[in-house]
Formats: structure tokens, sequence, C-alpha cells
């Protein structure tokens, strides 16, 4: 199910013998456009530590009490690594903290895919170059959901609109659709941006770059938060953005 990243903000994170604390932020790998990790505000049980917790150790999602459930202790989470919150997250901190749960981190395939073991000798290579790859350059693309929200959103030609929330898969925790907000633009609509028109983004100027043009955004369904985003609503998106017949992009 679709959910809002904003919707889920304040959740709480409940281990198996005490409340945790609640979901703050969500970081997000640029790249492929997945959430890696929750943050949790721990409370004053942590003196208000943050903490990370990534989606697949989630247990049962209680939308009635706003509440997670982790096979977790409190302990558990008390004694993982310290994370410096004024500071991005680095490749060497996720590994330390994969390490201390004995999860097998996302990176190698194994926490989402079906473990080390499944894959064959050429993916163990690729995976393994990936690693020295990423562990040389210490840039594992993520980037806070709550920093995002606000920037500026760019058609090939012109601004649309800027960046209100991400429509995120609570099943498998991929950001489907990015809302926009187009006031500044065109008052009254807002509209829904799949992470395909994105064509990067400009972390120094704080804005999302789309390889599309702002006709095209302008004629897009308008986002109703009463209707359920299903398949039929995906696929009819889908075919407008990317069939190869479309309305004129440029009247």
């Amino acid at each position: 199910m679709l959910r809002n990243a904003s919707s889920i903000n304040g959740y709480a994170i409940a281990a198996s013998d005490g409340c945790i604390g609640t979901v703050s932020d969500f970081l997000f790998d640029d790249a492929g456009w997945s959430v890696r990790w929750l943050v949790v505000e721990t409370g004053t049980w942590l003196s208000h530590r943050k903490v990370l917790l990534p989606p697949a150790v989630l247990g049962r999602l209680y939308p009635e009490g706003e509440e997670f459930t982790v096979q977790l202790t409190m302990k558990q989470v008390k004694d993982s690594p310290d994370i410096d919150s004024d500071r991005p997250v680095s490749r060497q901190f996720e590994t330390n903290l994969y390490n201390y749960y004995g999860w097998s981190p996302y990176w190698s395939g194994g926490f989402y895919m079906g473990g080390i073991d499944a894959l064959d000798s050429a993916a163990m290579a690729s995976v393994s170059a990936l690693n020295e790859q990423r562990e040389e350059n210490d840039d594992p693309h993520l980037r806070s959901i709550h920093a995002v929200t606000g920037y500026h959103i760019h058609a090939d030609d012109g601004e649309v609109g800027h960046v209100e929330d991400f429509l995120i898969d609570d099943s498998d925790w991929n950001i489907h659709y990015l809302l926009v907000d187009t006031q500044n633009w065109w008052p009254g609509k807002k509209v829904l941006i799949s992470p395909r028109s994105v064509a990067d983004i400009d972390w120094a100027d704080r804005r999302v770059n789309l390889n599309v043009p702002r006709l095209r955004v302008k004629n897009s369904p308008a986002y109703d938060a009463s209707i359920t985003i299903d398949q039929t609503y995906e696929k009819d998106f889908h075919k407008y953005y990317y069939s190869e017949v479309r309305p004129s992009d440029h009247l």
C-alpha cells in the first residue's frame, strides 16, 4: 500500500519490551529510490538520541495505533552504534550497524534478495566490486526525505513547483512518487511525479530536475488524496507519461 511519508512520521517503534521511540525521518537511496533507513527519535530514555533501523526489520504495522513492531529489545537499541546527526551517514557507519545486529547489508543483496548464498559467482564478483567502489568513495547516496521536502521542481523548460511529500510502498519501501505542489506556477493543483522522470537532484541549489516539459506536468491528472492509487491508476499514469503517443508538450 502506498503511504505518504509525512503520515508515517511520528509512528511509534515498539520493541519486544517497550517503546524505542518515534519515526522522525527517512533516508533514501537517490539512485534506486528506496528507503534504506528509518530515523528513530528515542526521546528521553536515551537523551533524545537518534538511531537508524532498516525497513526490513519492521514487523506488523498498526495504523490505528500508529505503531510498528520490531523484533529487538530496548537494550539492543541502546547499545547500538551512535549516529552523528550533524554529519552524513557514511558507508562505514552503515557497515558497523549491520555488523552489530548481525544483519546482511542491502548492498550485498542479502538483506532484501534472499541471502548472499543465492548469488552465483558472477554476481558475487559484481557485488564485491561494487562494495570496493562504494567503500573507496564513501558515498552511499543516502538523502533525507525531510531535507528534500521543499526542494524546487524544475521541468526541462522551467519551474513547476516544489516537493511536498513522498509516496512510499510499505511492502517494499520503494518510493513510487513525489507529491508536487504547483501553487507557485499553477495555483490549486497538486500532481505526482515518478522518480523515472527525475533527471538529477541538485543538492547545492535544493532543486529536483525533471526530464519532461512543464506542459506534460500541467496536463497530468491532478492528485486526489481520496483516490486509492492502485494498479489501474499507476498503469494509466505511466501510459500518460511514457507512452510514445501523448498530447503535445509544446503548445
